[in-house]
C-alpha cells in the first residue's frame, strides 16, 4: 500500500486512543475488520461489538465524513449467532452517529469458505465433508469484488444512507464448487456427508453452526442492476477457484 503512495498508520480497534489518532484528518472510513479466524484477543466482543464502537466514536469525533461499513448478510442485533448480533448492533450505532453512512451486507465469502470447506482438502488430496446434502445454492462473492463497492461507495453521493447487499454473480452449491475444483485440478473429488451437529474435519468450532445453518435454505441474489450502477465486474466462481488453484501452485517467497 505504500509503494502505491498510501500513508500507513496504526490503529487497534481494541485501542479507543490509537483510533482518534488514526481517523485524524481522514475524510472517509472504510471498515472490513472481524475477529473470524483472528483468535486470542480478538473475539466477537471486543472487535465487532467494542471494537466498532470505538472506531464509530473516534471517525465521528474528527469529523469522519462518510463511514462504510462491511457487515454481513443476515446481521441484526436481535440474532442468536452472536457475530451476526455484533454486526447488527454496530449497523445500530452507525446509522444514529450523525456521519454519512452506507453498509454493506455481503453473502458468504468465497475467500474464506471456499478454501476451508472444499480448497483445503481438495488440494491436499482428501475428501471434501459436507453437512447435509450440499445442494443449497448461495450468492457468494469474491472479497475484491465487496472491496470494489466499498470503493465505489465513497464516489456514488446515491450510496449514502443506504444499505449495499453484495453477492455474487450467480447462486452455487457446495456440489457445483467441487465441480469446479474438479474442472481445475483433473482429477475426482471424493465427497462425505455428516448430520448437521457433527464435526469437519479441519475447521474451527466456533463456524460449525452457521456451516450446518447454510443447509437449511437458498440466499440467491440479482445483481445486475447494482453491478452496473456501481461498475463491478463480478468474480465467477469459475475465475475464483482458477485464482486460488494457480496460486496454489506458485512457490513459496
Amino acid at each position: 500500500l505504500a509503494s502505491a503512495g498510501a500513508q500507513p498508520v496504526t490503529g487497534d480497534l481494541k485501542d479507543p486512543i490509537s483510533l482518534r489518532a488514526a481517523c485524524d484528518g481522514v475524510d472517509a472510513v472504510i471498515t472490513t475488520a472481524n475477529s473470524a479466524g483472528r483468535g486470542g484477543e480478538d473475539t466477537v466482543e471486543t472487535v465487532d461489538d467494542a471494537g466498532n464502537a470505538n472506531l464509530i466514536d473516534a471517525a465521528r469525533a474528527a469529523g469522519v465524513g462518510h463511514f462504510v461499513f462491511v457487515s454481513a448478510l443476515g446481521a441484526d442485533p436481535d440474532h442468536p449467532m452472536p457475530f451476526l448480533k455484533a454486526k447488527g448492533q454496530t449497523e445500530q450505532r452507525l446509522r444514529t452517529s450523525g456521519m454519512a453512512w452506507t453498509v454493506l451486507q455481503p453473502n458468504l465469502f468465497m475467500d474464506t469458505w471456499i478454501p476451508a470447506v472444499v480448497g483445503g482438502p481438495a488440494l491436499a488430496g482428501q475428501p471434501v465433508t459436507l453437512i447435509g446434502e450440499g445442494r443449497r445454492e448461495h450468492s457468494m462473492v469474491a472479497a475484491r469484488d465487496v472491496a470494489s463497492y466499498a470503493v465505489a461507495a465513497l464516489d456514488h453521493p446515491e450510496a449514502q444512507g443506504q444499505m449495499l447487499f453484495i453477492g455474487g454473480p450467480q447462486p452455487v452449491s457446495w456440489h457445483a464448487v467441487v465441480a469446479a475444483f474438479e474442472k481445475d485440478l483433473g482429477r475426482e473429488i471424493g465427497v462425505r456427508t455428516v448430520d448437521p451437529g457433527e464435526r469437519v474435519p479441519g475447521l474451527p468450532e466456533v463456524i460449525m453452526p452457521l456451516l450446518g445453518a447454510l443447509d437449511t435454505y437458498d440466499s440467491p441474489m440479482d445483481m445486475a442492476a447494482l453491478t452496473g450502477q456501481y461498475g463491478v465486474r463480478p468474480t465467477t466462481l469459475g475465475d475464483f477457484v482458477r485464482g486460488f488453484v494457480t496460486a496454489s501452485r506458485e512457490p513459496v517467497g
